[in-house]
């Protein structure tokens, strides 16, 4: 391969799902950023309605939809829609998430297991799918599901979640093998501990602590630190990357003590 590989988004499109706030709404906002037409979407379509507003404010490229991933028909039609309104659609980043906890023997169990996997699993093909004709149009497709470290390893009462995410790092290694014929990227992203409006309930001190004895780096990490990365894997350079699970954990699953 001789050509120069860009190393731009400006003039794709991408889809972000959960975009209305935290790692979604970095996301967003860093892709508007470098140019790229941003489909925000989230099941709060008010949410999503402010962030593509600041966008568009600042000159960006952004429409927003409301958007619940756990309705196959809202999937289908926010898709087709994006697509439509800019004429394509190349990158889609599978973020929408929930917090799922539930111990094996709580009378909610299978109501949260069910409700995990609807939203942290099942929605991500889903998505794809939907989205897959316009993908294979592209000149450089992208797909990024995020999971998380509980993916890796998890912590207790966490078995729904853990279970899901697990799930999307399988999808994410079949369907790299499935569409890499095609040209078709499709790569993973494991945030660990995150500030986030999911981790906002943990207590500052509660915070320093825990990243003090499990994080090489020590700290919590940005929504921005994850958006960084997931804007990397959609750049049109990096073509051969897929299949790929990339902790963004500040050093967490690195550190034994």
């Amino acid at each position: 391969m001789t050509e120069t590989l860009s190393r731009s988004v400006r003039g794709s499109a991408v889809l972000i799902t959960g975009a209305g706030s935290g790692m979604g709404r970095a996301t967003a906002e860093v892709f508007a950023a470098e140019g790229a037409h941003v489909a925000v979407t989230d099941h709060a379509g008010e949410a999503a309605e402010a962030v593509a507003a600041g966008l568009r404010a600042k000159g960006l490229s952004a429409e927003a939809w409301r958007l619940d991933v756990s309705d196959p028909d809202q999937i289908k039609a926010v898709v087709e829609a994006a697509a439509q309104r800019f004429g394509r659609l190349d990158i889609v980043v599978n973020n929408a998430g929930i917090s799922a906890f539930a111990p094996i023997d709580s009378a909610d169990y299978e109501t949260v297991w069910e409700r995990s996997l609807s939203v942290l699993l099942t929605a991500h093909p889903r998505v794809i799918r939907a989205a897959l004709p316009y993908l294979r149009r592209s000149p450089a497709p992208r797909v990024v599901n995020i999971a998380s470290t509980e993916a890796l390893g998890a912590t207790s009462r966490d078995s729904p979640y853990a279970a899901a995410k697990a799930g999307v790092t399988g999808l994410t290694r079949a369907l790299a093998v499935e569409l890499g014929p095609e040209g078709i990227t499709v790569n993973c992203i494991c945030p660990g501990p995150i500030d986030t409006a999911m981790t906002a309930s943990v207590p500052d001190a509660d915070k320093a602590v825990f990243a003090r004895r499990r994080t090489a780096l020590r700290r919590y990490g940005a929504p921005e630190e994850v958006a960084h990365m997931t804007l990397s894997l959609c750049l049109p350079a990096a073509s051969y990357i897929t299949g790929a699970t990339i902790p963004v954990d500040g050093g967490l699953m690195a550190r034994n003590a």
